[in-house]
């Protein structure tokens, strides 16, 4: 028996020598495919040989005695580190934290309770990003807290770590890094409701229709099947999403028009030694900085537009000249162009209300106020927070009520921003500039192609 199996066995390495000697380059492809696939490979090298069928087959019973442990008895799993990431609550005590985190461990519970960084910068906060190493036995090793408390560049790092004389806390600070995603999506009812498909944080939402808010009016002109294209910055701590920047580039097509935007800050300082502002231009070049904003609030819901409506407390149809932007109590109102202060107080149904006196005779009103944050003959800047949204006058409830002025005679606030002039890059810097476009192209481009991926 034992004769017969050496005789199959030299038989068997008889083949693969023939084989080697013959097909050098397939064996050396059966080797690789050996290592890298595993019994796959095994199978495809024994393929080689004769029919291994006929040889003997033993079968071997023996009993086995299997000895259980405890974890600490296994070197591996003594040594098992689990890890598990959360976001704080308000509500959030010692205890919940650390339960969401999977971690039952009496002594961690009463050090942050009592650990005065802890009780400062983690427990009662809300959106800090928050990860837990555990052992095995569910005890605490450490833990992180990651937050961005302005917009520095940098972020806190509360570190927890577990020593042989028990815990000890720290306090670190970190920059942020900055990494770019993009993102695409195409309006089914709403702007909102088409970046939330798309997984878009809320900010890019809005700076997206911030930055063509001069050619495409969000209010009133979107339209089914309208679509767009973004690339945006996300800012990292440690590895995990902290918050957003701003929009790299953006695209979007509305009623078959394509609009493109793009980020450009040009080198070099200013006469102050500063680096110079950077801002959005077509990627032709065109500044879309205008010398009017067509809202003076941040984009949202419009309860009314430059048209004729059925006045809520006089009880008949007028020209509304102006525009009503539904706003909560509170919100800023921002002027939407270089000016004076002309008028700040109440007036009449425009409650509290300002007028601000700009270039070429024109004229701008901010109504239903519930503060003002300006005075008469005080310079402001377009942009400028000048006061809060109320409900002051006549008015059914809180909103800002705008009008536009060119020698006394109303005007369409969008229609007065689309004809506002707008500054070109700067020759000196064209070279760069188109440089630069050439390769935002190719992102929109790559953006457009992406599956939606929320933001966490």
């Amino acid at each position: 028996m034992i004769n017969s199996f050496l005789d199959r066995r030299h038989t068997l390495l008889d083949a693969v020598a023939t084989s080697l000697a013959k097909h050098p380059k397939r064996v050396t492809a059966i080797v690789t495919a050996l290592l890298l696939g595993g019994a796959g490979g095994a199978l495809a090298l024994a393929s080689l040989a004769s029919d291994a069928s006929p040889l003997p087959v033993f079968e071997v019973t023996e009993s086995v005695s299997v000895t259980f442990g405890s974890p600490v008895d296994n070197p591996n799993q003594a040594h098992l580190s689990l890890f598990r990431s959360d976001i704080t609550r308000s509500s959030d005590t010692a205890g919940t934290l650390l339960k969401r985190l999977g971690i039952a461990d009496t002594q961690a519970a009463n050090f942050l309770r009592n650990d005065t960084l802890s009780r400062q910068v983690l427990l009662g906060r809300s959106g800090r990003n928050v990860t837990a190493e555990a052992s095995s036995d569910q005890s605490l090793q450490a833990l992180s807290a990651r937050w961005t408390p302005d917009d520095s560049g940098q972020f806190k790092r509360l570190v927890i770590q577990k020593t042989d004389k028990g815990f000890a806390s720290r306090m670190e600070s970190a920059p942020l890094v900055p990494s770019a995603r993009l993102s695409s999506g195409v309006i089914r009812t709403s702007l909102f409701a088409a970046t939330d498909d798309a997984g878009l944080p809320d900010a890019i939402a809005t700076q997206l229709a911030e930055i063509f808010s001069s050619d495409i009016d969000f209010r009133r002109a979107l339209r089914k099947d309208d679509r767009f294209n973004v690339v945006y910055e996300v800012l990292e701590g440690d590895g995990e999403p902290m918050r957003t920047g701003k929009v790299l580039s953006a695209e979007f097509v509305n009623a078959g028009k394509t609009f493109q935007a793009m980020w450009f800050q040009p080198p070099g300082l200013d006469s102050q030694g500063l680096a110079l502002k950077g801002g959005y231009y077509t990627l032709d070049g065109t500044s879309l900085r205008r010398a009017f904003l067509s809202s003076p609030v941040e984009f949202s819901r419009v309860s009314s537009g430059f048209s004729m409506r059925f006045h809520p407390i006089l009880k008949d149809w007028r020209a509304h000249l102006g525009t009503d932007f539904a706003a909560s109590t509170g919100t800023p109102a921002r002027t939407v162009g270089d000016g004076v202060v002309e008028f700040a107080g109440s007036q009449n149904g425009y409650g509290n209300v300002i007028f601000i006196k700009h270039r070429n005779n024109t004229e701008t009103v901010y109504a239903h106020l519930s503060k003002i944050l300006v005075q008469r003959g005080q310079n402001v800047a377009q942009g400028q927070t000048i006061g809060l949204v109320g409900a002051t006058g006549w008015a059914t409830g809180p909103h800002l009520h705008f009008e536009v002025r060119v020698g006394g005679v109303q005007h369409d606030p969008m229609a007065m921003a689309q004809k506002s002039e707008t500054v070109p890059v700067s020759a000196a810097v064209l070279p760069l500039f188109k440089q630069v476009a050439a390769g935002v192209r190719s992102e929109l481009q790559a953006a457009a192609s992406v599956q939606p991926a929320r933001f966490e």
